[in-house]
């Protein structure tokens, strides 16, 4: 199975909905937080260019937010991602 990282808030319900989710597909989500860390907020703009929580990675590629998550999952694409 693919690595998933997920940039995150502790108080985000989106971020909450993804990773349940992602769980229920069999996945283990890497949480990167970034409240408070500018290192960490950079880094997810760097990586996604974007500036909102959920980032999620599946391997190398940036799937998006909880938004396109769903989206994957509804297509049926979201596991075979998942499993590469």
């Amino acid at each position: 199975m693919n690595k998933v990282v997920m940039y995150c808030t502790k108080t985000c319900q989106y971020c909450h909905k993804a990773e349940n989710l992602l769980v229920k597909k069999g996945a283990k989500v890497e949480k990167i937080y970034i409240e408070g860390n500018k290192r960490k907020i950079k880094e997810m703009l760097q990586r996604s260019r974007r500036n909102t929580v959920p980032q999620i990675f599946i391997g190398d590629e940036h799937v998006g937010g909880f938004d396109e998550l769903a989206k994957l999952d509804r297509k049926g694409k979201l596991k075979a991602i998942l499993n590469g």
